[in-house]
Parts: structure tokens; C-alpha cells; sequence
């Protein structure tokens, strides 16, 4: 039984890319590169982005290596220093994985994972936070500066929706920032 192998001319372009990665002038849409992700800088749409899919590679990090709460507690978000190591890791594994990488990128990230394990099992360790509970991270008050607020312990109950609490609050504080910000430029100061 033979193949059927068309001729080059009787090839449409458009049968050799699905559907559903063509976008304007049927150019094939390729995947951004992984970039520094500047959490400070991010607009409020920007931000839901990056929260969502942190959220989704650290799950997927701490149940495929198993790490526990030592490494990454369940309010790892409420904590700036796990957030910012957490991110830089996550562009890492992107960039290690990208299929146009060397093959033994992945050898590098892994090294550089050991690493940051490391890192944030002190960086856990002195905030504080555990897997039923979470606290702020103390903060070193400085000679002439106001004393620091008591600390109180917070309990965990439920992850997942004090998550999206947080995200929205953020997005939403942040979304009013990005207002205020444009309304002073328009002279429309609140």
C-alpha cells in the first residue's frame, strides 16, 4: 500500500499550522520569551496574570518535588522575599525548558534550585510563616524610626480562596493606583 505524498504545489500553508495558533495574516503566534518579571512595575491586568500562573507553578513545584511548608508555606504570597525568589525560579525553569534551550539547561536549573531551597527555607524560617498559620515577616526597626506594630498570628483555613482574596485586593489596589496616577497627569489630582 502506498502513501499518498501531495505534490509541493498541491500543500496549503495553512494545513501544516492548526487552527487555533494562526492570528492576524496567518503568521503562527509563537510564545513570548520568558522576561524579568518586576512585580513593583506591573500594571493591575499584568499583575492577575503573574499572580495566576506563580500560583500554578508553585503548586505544580511543591507537589511534583514534594517539598514541604518549610520550603513554600501556603501564604508564600503574603511574604515579598518567597514572592520575589519564587518568580526569579519560575522565569528560570521557563527559560531552562524552552524547547529552542540547550539540552542541559535543566541540569542548570536544578542546580540553581538546590540553591534557592536553601534560600528559602531561612527566608521561611525567619518570617515565620508554617502551614497552619501565618504571620508578617518582622521587620527590623532602625533607630529613629516608629516602633513596629504587634504581630498576630493568622490561622489557615482555607488556601485556596484567601489566595483570590488577595489577588483581587492587589489588583484592586493596584487598578487604583494606575487611576490616581492618570488623574494627576490630567490635572484631576483626587
Amino acid at each position: 500500500m502506498s502513501e499518498y505524498n501531495p505534490e509541493p504545489d498541491e500543500v496549503d500553508d495553512e494545513d501544516l499550522v492548526p487552527d487555533d495558533v494562526l492570528v492576524s495574516d496567518d503568521v503562527p503566534e509563537t510564545p513570548e520569551p520568558p522576561h524579568p518579571v518586576n512585580w513593583n512595575l506591573l500594571t493591575a491586568d499584568e499583575l492577575e496574570d503573574e499572580w495566576l500562573a506563580l500560583d500554578r507553578w508553585v503548586k505544580w513545584l511543591r507537589t511534583t518535588y514534594g517539598l514541604p511548608a518549610s520550603v513554600i508555606p501556603p501564604f508564600w504570597h503574603h511574604h515579598p522575599e518567597l514572592v520575589w525568589e519564587l518568580s526569579a525560579l519560575h522565569l528560570h525553569w521557563l527559560g531552562a525548558y524552552d524547547p529552542e534551550q540547550n539540552a542541559s539547561a535543566p541540569v542548570g536549573w536544578h542546580r540553581d534550585f538546590a540553591d534557592a531551597r536553601a534560600r528559602l527555607r531561612d527566608w521561611v524560617a525567619s518570617s515565620g510563616t508554617r502551614l497552619d498559620r501565618d504571620r508578617p515577616t518582622r521587620q527590623t526597626v532602625w533607630p529613629g524610626e516608629d516602633p513596629a506594630e504587634p504581630i498576630e498570628d493568622t490561622v489557615i483555613t482555607d488556601r485556596a480562596s484567601e489566595f483570590t482574596e488577595f489577588v483581587q485586593a492587589e489588583v484592586a489596589q493596584r487598578r487604583q493606583a494606575e487611576e490616581d496616577f492618570y488623574a494627576a497627569i490630567a490635572g484631576d489630582e483626587p
